[in-house]
């Protein structure tokens, strides 16, 4: 929860990042051109508007202004810088393609950027101590109490005392049982004199835990804090009825737990990745298959009768059939839906061989990207028969199917790619596709293209 100074800080740095993207532009501008009104020309005025524009969407992109990026001064400048990268690259790329690059000199943009590095991190460093000394010298934190001092309640504390909006105060009690007169099967007495003693010493928020046996009291509880003036939140502790880890939210008046942690769920983290694919997509369509089709065209028609690509039937997001594009790597054949490529396969023609080998015989699969039914990075996606067949002896296999399929992924980089007859190397590939699954990020799908790229110019013994 926000106080209203961190809810006010949060749009003064909106502001000031606008104020510092404008600053920075017209200084620079001073530094190149100096004070003269005829170089300001038109087409400068859109660059001006297209700058504050592509840095409002890379924040929100980058999620600069939330919470969890707002917490300490690593996480404050990571994202900024990334955000400062990506609008260079943009605005180079915008520069580049409308024309307008001719109206900029190189001076300019040096300058500027220089300029627009500089004064983000003066800016952030000066939010930063503002809103420290703000927290430690205005004593604006919340002050909170736990109730009571088990290892979920230790977990809490510590979660607090790292949000700097919250002042931890401390516990009452060893165990939610002693909240309650079993004897009576009520509230124990003491319970109101806490709560009393909370409010005179101006504590106003309590978190109470409450293991699944205990809720029921829950309403008696609240009832109490009220009269003492206090503010309760309720912790349901549902560890004890649930052995593995699980993620809450609410729907309507309804919580719903879900048992698996899946960032790819929340629509904003779906939108971010399906930007990426599209952009990612289409720089590859552009500027490498619009020259390289031809060329391996005539190589695959040369060596071997029969279209350039190859259309195969895959498992997909929720296990939905979708046909997947490869350049044709082998002569033509009745088992290549049915038998996976194998070491020294005489199937596969020469050019096929180093495709396969550079994974080049991947790349169409960037139209299966574009139009939706794959992704840049996920679970790669696997013949009809072997999600058939490795569904039945391996635990957990179809949730890697809750995700769109990848033309490259976590198991790839990590060596597990290739064929994979030997159950024990699917289990492996499984365990890093639940894994990327349930760690998603942005920067990961960027992380593992880079590995990718590399893994390309590396001999690899099941690439074949």
């Amino acid at each position: 929860m926000k106080t209203r100074y961190s809810y006010i800080l949060h749009y003064l740095l909106i502001i000031t990042d606008l104020l510092v993207i404008n600053c920075a532009f017209f200084f620079a501008w001073y530094l190149v051109f100096g004070i003269n009104p005829a170089s300001f020309q038109g087409s400068h005025k859109n660059i001006i508007l297209i700058n504050n524009i592509v840095w409002l969407f890379l924040s929100s992109f980058f999620g600069m202004y939330r919470k969890d990026r707002l917490l300490n001064l690593r996480t404050i400048f990571k994202s900024c810088f990334k955000a400062y990268l990506a609008h260079f690259v943009l605005m180079g790329f915008y520069l580049f393609f409308s024309g307008i690059r001719r109206f900029v000199p190189s001076d300019f943009i040096i300058a500027y950027y220089s300029c627009l590095g500089i004064m983000f991190f003066i800016s952030r460093l000066a939010a930063a101590f503002v809103e420290l000394g703000m927290f430690r010298y205005l004593n604006v934190r919340r002050p909170v109490l736990i109730i009571p001092k088990n290892n979920m309640g230790l977990r809490l504390a510590s979660s607090l005392e790292m949000d700097q909006n919250y002042h931890f105060r401390g516990f009452k009690f060893d165990s939610d049982s002693d909240l309650i007169d079993k004897k009576n099967n009520k509230l124990s007495s003491i319970v109101s004199e806490v709560f009393l003693d909370c409010a005179s010493n101006g504590i106003n928020d309590i978190y109470i835990i409450l293991n699944h046996q205990h809720l029921k009291y829950a309403h008696a509880l609240d009832e109490e804090a009220e009269k003492a003036c206090v503010r309760l939140n309720i912790v349901p502790d549902l560890m004890g009825s649930l052995s593995m880890s699980y993620t809450t939210e609410h729907m309507g008046q309804f919580t719903v737990i879900s048992l698996r942690h899946e960032p790819l769920e929340i629509i904003r983290n779906r939108f971010r990745k399906r930007l990426f694919d599209i952009f990612f997509s289409s720089f590859v369509i552009v500027f490498l298959l619009s020259w390289l089709v031809p060329i391996l065209a005539i190589l695959i028609k040369w060596q071997s009768k029969g279209p350039v690509f190859f259309k195969q039937p895959r498992s997909g997001r929720n296990n939905e059939t979708f046909g997947c594009y490869k350049f044709r790597s082998m002569r033509m054949n009745n088992d290549s839906n049915n038998k996976q490529a194998t070491k020294d396969d005489d199937r596969i023609t020469p050019i096929g061989r180093f495709m396969r080998r550079t994974s080049i015989d991947e790349l169409p699969q960037f139209f299966n990207v574009l139009i939706g039914n794959m992704s840049v990075i996920g679970p790669r996606p696997h013949m009809l028969k072997h999600t058939e067949q490795y569904s039945a002896i391996i635990d957990q296999y179809m949730v890697r199917q809750f995700l769109k399929p990848g033309i490259s992924g976590l198991a790839q980089v990590n060596g597990y790619r290739g064929e994979t007859e030997d159950p024990e190397l699917m289990r492996k590939r499984v365990e890093y596709d639940l894994m990327y699954m349930e760690s998603w990020r942005l920067s990961l799908d960027v992380k593992i293209v880079l590995l990718t790229v590399i893994n390309t110019f590396k001999k690899e013994d099941r690439a074949y």
